[in-house]
């Protein structure tokens, strides 16, 4: 069963929402939040990127940097930028996108489930990265930021959404940057609440859809404050962290692109002919191509591009992981043919979110800066809850959500 509570949110005023709000912090380099908070002191980037407070060049890890952190904080609670409910409250975030919308429930996970499996993974995170967060978690006592997760469709559920998406939300924006529609209800209704709880209660589990560190950060936070209180009883605040869980069904996933550097010493005309042992290759043209199906891959090279097709037998229908496309380019494009062993670290390769567009691909290599692009046609949710089912992890840069969660809707604190 899966675990969840209301929670007091800390929340701006209705006039204030747009001040405030602001892109996630791991999706934006420290110059580019210095830009975008520009003279207002009420953006959030001051709690969740605030070197921007500090000459440029400032790292972000350095221990100043998380103490002003939380001096912001406290100062914008203090001026009344944040205010705590007064009641514990579900929260309603729905965000609509090319005309698509999607609906989000904010609740409180408990961090037991993210220890014993419930809440499940499909990536590997990095311990460095998970200090930083528990470090912004620890100085500010509060979940600044939520997680993104992903739950089974439940009709319940939608019917109780569907009934408060068609009242007035307490915010309603169109964001700057992505464009993007961003409403916001609170759920006060007690019976509500209980129905959520409840129907929660009956779900195996819940998946991470992005937000992998920020999940790791807070349930090893709890697990020290569980050890810090001898009268821990498993209820208090610090044993959840903030979640925007959404139904599996009405999730984005875009493709996830890669950007190559060399050809591994190939020629051109080498490097087709060496695809051709794994793919069916057929040249498409100077127009971009996008690939159509599961197995199919876009090439771009020397302003042509290309269309790969997997050949049977060069993946595994039965493997989670063996049967993703991210996998099949893995092993026999980018490690057999170019060499590209580990996509974390080497500095032969880039990647290029979908919402990018495929003319972010082309336009890096006819630059020069890059010799070839590969276009993949995106996983499916279902394909990365199969794999979090069982207990695997995915290749590096395999998922692309969209849109992205605005921060400083709410926030949860810890005490």
């Amino acid at each position: 069963m899966a675990i969840i509570k209301p929670f007091k949110g800390i929340r701006p005023p209705k006039e204030l929402v747009e001040k405030v709000e602001s892109r996630p912090y791991d999706v934006l380099d420290s110059e580019e939040a210095r830009a975008e908070a520009g003279d207002n002191e009420m953006s959030l980037y001051h709690i969740i990127k605030p070197e921007i407070d500090f000459p440029v060049g400032t790292s972000e890890y350095d221990p100043k940097v998380y103490e002003k952190a939380a001096e912001n904080f406290k100062k914008f609670q203090d001026k009344g930028w944040l205010v705590q409910d007064a009641c514990e409250h579900y929260y309603i975030y729905a965000q609509t996108m090319n005309g698509k919308t999607q609906y989000g429930l904010v609740v409180c996970a408990h961090t037991d489930d993210y220890q014993k499996g419930n809440i499940k993974k499909h990536e590997l995170t990095r311990r460095d990265k998970e200090e930083d967060r528990m470090k912004h978690v620890r100085i500010n006592n509060a979940n600044i930021e939520p997680v993104f997760f992903a739950y089974p469709d439940n009709s319940v559920l939608n019917t109780l959404i569907m009934r408060y998406a068609a009242t007035e939300p307490e915010y309603d924006f169109i964001a700057p940057v992505d464009g993007f529609r961003h409403q916001f209800w609170v759920i006060s209704d007690q019976q509500d609440i209980d129905t959520i709880t409840d129907e929660f209660a009956k779900m195996p589990s819940l998946y991470i859809a992005d937000g992998h560190h920020r999940s790791a950060a807070a349930a090893l936070v709890g697990a020290e404050k569980q050890k810090q209180n001898p009268n821990h009883k498993g209820d208090e605040e610090y044993n959840f962290f903030m979640a925007v869980c959404f139904q599996a069904s009405q999730l984005t996933i875009l493709d996830y692109n890669r950007v190559i550097k060399d050809l591994n010493g190939m020629s051109s005309a080498e490097f087709i002919e060496a695809l051709k042992k794994n793919f069916i290759v057929e040249k498409k043209g100077s127009e971009i191509y996008k690939p159509a199906k599961l197995h199919e891959f876009s090439l771009y090279l020397d302003g042509e591009w290309y269309s790969l097709v997997a050949k049977e037998g060069t993946y595994n229908n039965d493997d989670p992981i063996g049967v993703l496309d991210v996998d099949i380019s893995s092993r026999l494009i980018l490690d057999e043919i170019l060499d590209i062993k580990d996509l974390r670290s080497s500095n032969r390769i880039d990647f290029v979110g979908g919402l990018r567009g495929l003319g972010e691909l082309k336009r890096r290599v006819d630059s020069g800066e890059m010799r070839t692009a590969l276009a993949l046609y995106p996983v499916s949710m279902q394909q990365i809850m199969d794999i979090a089912d069982s207990g695997k992890i995915m290749p590096p840069k395999a998922t692309w959500f969209e849109p992205k969660l605005r921060s400083g809707l709410v926030i949860h604190k810890l005490v």
